[in-house]
């Protein structure tokens, strides 16, 4: 059977033209694909009020800067738990968690540019110090 939500939030995933495909080159797992959030409106709504996300689907947030603090994530809003993967500017994991929902916040155990979330399914394909590579989707 066909979850529809499912559908919705994968046609608003690749309706986007900023698509990352996301590569864990440590591990032999599968990419995913990401929309990009480098704007400060797409990285405040992230994943809120979102009915759920797809396996192999997921958004990086991208800070600019390696931070602790402006790394942070709430869970308010959320209507399921997620997989949240920290990664620092040279593209390499620094902590990985699973965010429940409704939950106030998580920080990273070390600076993180990104914060990569998707779905809990993909907890496993990701730990502390694997590298990771971007690439765009066309």
């Amino acid at each position: 059977m066909v979850n529809l939500s499912n559908i919705l939030i994968l046609a608003e995933i690749t309706m986007k033209t900023n698509l990352i495909q996301i590569t864990n080159i440590t591990k032999s797992t599968k990419p995913l694909v990401a929309r990009n959030c480098t704007r400060f409106v797409e990285r405040f709504r992230g994943l809120m009020f979102a009915p759920s996300l797809p396996a192999n689907y997921g958004i990086l947030l991208d800070e600019q800067s390696d931070s602790t603090l402006n790394t942070s994530i709430h869970m308010l809003f959320m209507n399921f738990d997620i997989t949240a993967v920290w990664i620092d500017s040279n593209r390499q994991v620094v902590d990985v968690k699973v965010a429940k929902k409704w939950a106030l916040a998580y920080f990273p155990k070390s600076p993180a540019r990104y914060i990569l979330e998707t779905s809990t399914d993909r907890f496993d394909d990701y730990s502390i110090g694997d590298q990771l590579s971007f690439s765009n989707v066309e």
